[in-house]
């Protein structure tokens, strides 16, 4: 196993990147002008495969931006957001994943030590998006570093 020290996914003026799944429309321009005026870079994708798609351009080595988070609403055209986390997190397991949903939510805060997957009911506030981002990409030093040593 090769040790990957943990890096805050930002671009040089230090604003962290978020890729935004939604596929309704007004929905999504909402909510990226939401995290766009808490300082976020925002990539926007409308389902699972165009998401897919940006996610892996992003992972490159040479591709000058890291995504820090993936924002997804549950139902989607191509799936559920749940089965996107799951997807990603085939791609990479340090992958971080925040479903939002109108729905009754399941029972994810359960699983998000290992999994890397959140979520958020909606409807949401500014204020409660934002603090539940910052709450998810808190940097968890001791965590990572014994998850790395196993």
């Amino acid at each position: 196993m090769t040790f990957q020290p943990y890096i805050r996914a930002e671009d040089a003026s230090g604003r962290r990147i978020i890729l935004l799944v939604e596929d309704e429309p007004f929905v999504r321009e909402a909510t990226c002008g939401i995290l766009e005026s808490a300082g976020f870079i925002v990539l926007s994708a409308e389902d699972s495969p165009q998401a897919l798609k940006i996610y892996d351009e992003c992972q490159q080595k040479d591709y000058p931006r890291q995504i820090a988070l993936v924002m997804t609403d549950m139902m989607l055209p191509s799936g559920t957001g749940q089965q996107l986390g799951h997807d990603l997190h085939q791609r990479s397991t340090e992958v971080v994943v925040l479903v939002t949903s109108g729905y009754p939510s399941l029972d994810f805060e359960t699983k998000a030590c290992e999994t890397n997957l959140y979520f958020l009911p909606k409807p949401y506030s500014k204020r409660t998006l934002c603090e539940k981002i910052e709450q998810i990409l808190a940097p968890r030093p001791l965590a990572r570093i014994a998850k790395q040593a196993s």
